[in-house]
């Protein structure tokens, strides 16, 4: 494109300068500019490095986009170095060392540019620079973004990083920018950088995505606000704050993030507020070391995807929840060694996979009217120095509601626990505890069970309709004392377990004036009951029996075939050693590769019964474990994790389901590690005790068998589990309506079977378990529909028909 000419509008009324002239040049034209005169300069190539040191106003002329454009060899396309307005220009940098358009000086207003270079920044704005910066994008590939540094600041509204090679947005050296409805994305480096003493950054309704890096890092005594932001799709952490950052968050959301939602570290302060932390693979908040704090109010921390904590604090850290929403993670809210602290106020944690509460190493967790349901384990206060309170808390349908153990010490006040399927309180290992004004209701095991002489003290604490009895201790310690109970009284009005299971007489509990009124007597046994084994071998089926019923099982064809190849590999082995020969070793540890739903758990147990039945395990019993029955929160306590998951499989079959969730790809900060080589080691001193068995989705178990140069060693053979195919899904629903009494109506096969081809198969569908749900669903609406029946017959009652199954998904 030729280069055209440019005419100035001067609005100076000296009579010795024209009222406008033409100039070949921009360079021409600006030296004989004057403050207030307008330069619209005609669609052409300018290969000019412009200074704008005069108050002028800069226009490209209208035509079609990018119809003027600045494009010098080398040096600084645009400087601005004084209030000017310059519009509608296509800048291009090629010197990496500079920036494409630098502001130095004055408040000029830039508008509608767009700069697309390979220079060491898109924008900077330096010094004296307060630009206003108005629908402007920036695509460098080669640099920062937009640079704001060295005291510069200004106002950047609705512009765009479209690409970035380093940071989209850069403020270091006592910038201070705002920015205003701006997209920052295809970043690689972080999305938002703010560093430095002095330097600070205010974002309102912005969104920072696609970054290869942290979407916001603030660090180094940097301070930054955001107000109704969005970050999510990033490779690294959502947020990330060192150094005595200091951050906002307002109405923002940090979703879809791979690591930590947001990091905070070495004395950094968080205040989050009426903010979302959604989709994130390790934690929500993860809050480290003395000094770092977050305050988070009314905010929403949901659906973690790995297997760590929604909220994280050690090293001293401290964490304050105050009318939040905690759900759908693998665990709530871990509190990790000494003078770490969380206090969390009017907050529900709900929907909890493992622990909503964990608090080891010293710390302490203080909660407050809260309410936590739908928990495999309430609050779990781990070990010596470790407390804090419960008060006026509800744990709704956890195993146990709380746990106490290793001398942890809390004080739970007025917390009512309703239908744990465990307990509702247990103390176990040296724990302590005060629990006072504490109820349970509705307990499948016991109310409070207190053993191992544990010192625990209960003042008016209530139990009602707990299946196995209100209150439970055991013998006190070896000092003669144990519990301490006050005033507390149980309704017992449900029986005992079966006699049989009772297990040996418990000691009272040290008990003060006016208890036996209130809390049933200890309870006997008869004295001359033998003690019972800690567990019984179950009954060995033959193997043809169990060999028969893993043929029953629908499609698995290859599995069955390579389940019989081994079973008749360890069949001929035993008969050539009964006979003098050498048998061939045949390691009998598997991998199962393929989707959920498959059945891997089914086949394993099957395995372990056929191995007993040939001599070759003594129980053939399934422990089915995952990465959160294997790693602990701290050094030390996963190899004695994975040791006591071990144990419990002796005789039998480990299996270990998700196994590649033990060796995350970053591995940083994690105990996986440890897991597996704790059992590899006990795979190698113990191989004639235990049959392992992993499992997994296929792509990912690969990447897990590479991790440790042992593991891949360990296994004989890797099986594939395929997915159902459509006529196998449909045999699975007629065997679960056949074990129900129920029967497929006319044309109800053929609408199963088009249902299953038309389901999407995405990350959610759970094969045979789909198809399981897809016959509940299917019984569920049948009984909608004969419900409305004023007298049905065996048909109506017994028949599926086509209108019965659920809509597609």
């Amino acid at each position: 494109m030729a280069q055209g000419t440019v005419q100035v509008t001067h609005t100076g009324t000296s009579r010795w300068r024209r009222r406008t002239g033409e100039y070949a040049s921009l360079t021409a034209a600006l030296e004989a500019a004057a403050d207030g005169d307008i330069l619209t300069v005609a669609p052409g190539t300018y290969r000019e490095n412009l200074v704008v040191d005069r108050a002028v106003t800069l226009l490209g002329q209208e035509g079609t986009a990018g119809s003027v454009r600045i494009a010098p060899p080398e040096g600084v396309p645009l400087a601005v170095r004084a209030s000017a307005q310059v519009q509608g220009l296509h800048i291009e940098g090629q010197d990496a060392a500079v920036p494409a358009v630098l502001v130095e000086d004055g408040t000029p207003e830039l508008t509608g540019l767009r700069i697309v270079t390979r220079s060491a920044a898109g924008i900077e704005v330096r010094g004296g620079g307060r630009p206003t910066v108005r629908a402007c994008t920036v695509d460098n590939p080669a640099g920062v973004g937009i640079a704001v540094v060295d005291g510069g600041g200004g106002i950047f509204e609705e512009c765009e990083v479209i690409a970035a090679g380093q940071s989209g947005v850069a403020v270091r050296g006592g910038g201070r920018p705002r920015l205003d409805r701006c997209r920052v994305h295809h970043a690689a480096g972080a999305g938002l950088s703010v560093t430095g003493d002095h330097s600070s950054l205010e974002a309102l309704g912005c969104e920072i995505y696609e970054i290869n890096g942290s979407g916001v890092q603030i660090a180094s005594r940097a301070a930054a606000v955001l107000t109704d932001c969005a970050v999510h799709r990033v490779t690294g952490n959502g947020v990330t704050l060192d150094t005595d950052a200091v951050l906002t968050l307002a109405d923002c959301r940090v979703h879809d993030v791979p690591e930590n939602a947001v990091d905070l570290r070495s004395r950094s302060v968080l205040t989050l507020t009426r903010s979302e932390v959604a989709r994130f693979g390790r934690n929500g908040l993860s809050v480290w070391d003395p000094g770092t704090r977050v305050d988070a109010h009314r905010c929403e921390i949901h659906d973690g995807t790995g297997d760590y904590p929604a909220v994280w604090v050690s090293d001293g850290a401290t964490a304050v929840l105050e009318g939040c929403r905690v759900h759908d993670v693998p665990d709530a809210l871990c509190v990790l060694d000494r003078g770490s602290r969380a206090d969390v106020v009017d907050s529900d944690l709900s929907q909890v996979r493992n622990i909503a509460v964990s608090v080891s190493g010293g710390a302490t967790a203080e909660l407050d009217d809260c309410r936590i349901s739908g928990a495999g384990r309430g609050a779990w206060f781990r070990d010596h120095g470790s407390g804090g309170t419960l008060a006026n808390c509800t744990i709704d349908a956890a195993q146990t509601g709380v746990i106490v153990t290793k001398g942890a010490d809390p004080l739970i006040e007025r917390t009512t626990v309703t239908s744990p399927t465990e307990a509702g309180f247990y103390v176990s290992a040296g724990g302590r505890g005060t629990f006072q004004g504490c109820r349970v209701t509705g307990s499948e095991g016991y109310g409070f069970h207190i053993i191992d002489g544990c010192r625990s003290t209960l003042r008016k604490c209530r139990t009602e309709r707990c299946a196995r009895g209100g209150f439970e201790f055991a013998q006190a310690g070896a000092d003669g004392e144990g519990a301490v109970v006050e005033e507390c009284s149980s309704d017992e009005s449900t029986q005992l377990g079966s006699p049989a299971a009772a297990t040996a007489p418990p000691a009272p509990a040290t008990q003060t004036a006016g208890l036996l009124g209130g809390v049933p007597s200890p309870r006997s046994t008869t004295p001359a009951a033998p003690e019972a084994a800690p567990e019984s071998a179950p009954e060995t089926r033959p193997a043809d029996t169990v060999l028969a019923d893993l043929d029953a099982l629908v499609g698995l064809a290859s599995v069955k075939r390579e389940v019989r190849a081994l079973t008749d590999m360890i069949e001929v082995g035993r008969r050539r050693q009964e006979a003098g020969l050498k048998a061939a070793s045949v390691r009998r540890h598997l991998v199962f590769t393929g989707s959920p739903g498959t059945g891997k758990t089914t086949v394993a147990r099957l395995y372990g019964e056929i191995l007993a039945a040939l001599g070759v395990l003594d129980r053939g019993h399934l422990v089915e474990v995952s990465r959160v029955d294997l790693v602990g929160e701290h050094i030390g306590s996963t190899a004695i994790r994975t040791q006591e998951a071990f144990d419990r499989a002796r005789g039998g079959v480990l299996f270990i389901d998700e196994a590649y969730a033990l060796s995350p790809e970053d591995s940083g900060r994690d105990f996986g590690r440890e897991a597996i080589d704790t059992l590899v080691k006990l795979m190698e001193d113990h191989r004639e005790a235990v049959v392992v068995i992993v499992a997994g989705y296929t792509t990912e178990m690969e990447r897990f068998l590479s991790v440790n140069p042992g593991v891949a060693s360990r296994f004989s053979r890797t099986i594939t589990f395929s997915d159902y195919d459509p006529d196998e899904l449909l045999r699975i629903v007629e065997q679960q309506a056949d074990e129900h009494e129920y029967r497929l109506g006319p044309g109800t096969g053929e609408a199963l079977h088009k249902y299953f081809t038309a389901l999407p198969k995405g990350p959610a569908f759970g094969n045979g378990r789909t198809a399981r749900q897809t016959f509940e669903a299917m019984v569920e609406r049948h009984a909608g529909r004969v419900a409305q029946l004023s007298a049905p017959g065996t048909e109506e009652l017994t028949l599926l028909y086509p209108e019965d199954l659920p809509a597609l998904p």
